[in-house]
């Protein structure tokens, strides 16, 4: 038993040896195939792989009608829920859309809501109400009056737009203020129902004179220092004065409207007459003005006439 010889037991097939099949196997099929390709495509419509693949087609016919049967319904539910997704998502878009285009509409109102009213008091500013050596600034109010005791407003023009301090402003129905503040972009001005508020004023059909200031409750006026002798009536205008002399003149050109008499009271003791006066502009809702803008260029013409000598005419 000692000297019978030993059998080894074989190993698994070499790695090398399986991928050599493989390659043999593919190599057979590629030249079974091309070999049926060629003889396909030589052969008659009756011939044998013809008839093979009439036969063939009759045979699976039945099973791809009924996979069609079967998957369609899957098809179309996955068609229905992607196009449900697509339409939500163009859903949202076009809601999105409108919603800018809403608010194109609202911009697009209001600026032509707004050019309207611009226009208006262009329109009438540039009539003859006005002196001709003032520039006109229009500008929107940003910031209402802060509370009764101070009775400011602030305005989207400043020294980038020409405003200085001191310019009168205006609107269509007549004066509002002075300009006290102001910067690169903006302005702070003054209306004439503040409390430290006085504007020389006189009643336009007698021509009496007088001081403008705030009255007692808030957006009332009165027309103070006009004499007992003087006409004045209920319903009469009240416009600037605008006086000038040779070295100082007033702060608003002459002719602006500042309201209408309400009412004249006196009495037998007072040294003045009592005149309330209801303002012409509608300080609660405020939204527009024109900042009167002094024209140097236009003022140095009179200045060099009145320097030159005048010349005197001879009498016949």
């Amino acid at each position: 038993m000692l000297d019978a010889p030993v059998r080894r037991r074989e190993g698994p097939p070499s790695r090398t040896g399986r991928a050599f099949k493989a390659r043999l196997v593919a190599a057979v099929l590629v030249l079974v195939s091309l070999g049926l390709v060629t003889v396909y495509f030589r052969e008659s419509s009756e011939g044998p792989l013809h008839t093979a693949q009439r036969l063939g087609a009759s045979v699976l016919m039945p099973f791809e009608v009924a996979g069609e049967r079967v998957s369609r319904p899957f098809r179309d539910g996955w068609g229905y829920m992607s196009d449900l997704f697509d339409a939500k998502g163009e859903n949202e878009q076009l809601r999105e859309d409108v919603k800018d285009l809403r608010q194109r509409i609202i911009e697009n109102e209001t600026a032509a809501q707004e050019n309207a009213r611009l226009k208006d008091l262009l329109a009438y500013i540039e009539g003859p109400s006005f002196p001709e050596d003032y520039r006109r600034v229009a500008a929107s109010v940003i910031l209402r009056p802060p509370s009764p005791y101070r009775q400011e407003v602030l305005i989207a023009a400043g020294l980038d737009d020409g405003v200085r301090r001191n310019n009168p402003v205006v609107t269509a129905d007549g004066l509002v203020g002075l300009v006290t503040d102001v910067t690169a972009t903006g302005a702070k001005v003054t209306l004439i129902t503040d409390q430290d508020s006085a504007v020389s004023a006189i009643v336009l059909e007698s021509e009496a004179p007088g001081v403008v200031r705030p009255g007692a409750s808030e957006s009332s006026l009165i027309l103070d220092r006009v004499g007992k002798d003087d006409l004045v009536e209920e319903g009469n205008l009240i416009v600037t004065a605008g006086w000038q002399t040779l070295r100082f003149e007033s702060l608003y050109p002459r002719g602006i409207p500042i309201g209408t008499v309400k009412s004249v009271g006196q009495q037998d003791v007072d040294l003045y007459k009592r005149i309330q006066v209801a303002p012409l502009v509608d300080f609660d809702s405020l939204a527009d003005v024109i900042v009167l803008v002094p024209d140097e260029s236009a003022r140095e013409a009179p200045e060099s006439a009145r320097t030159q000598p005048k010349k005197t005419k001879r009498t016949q």
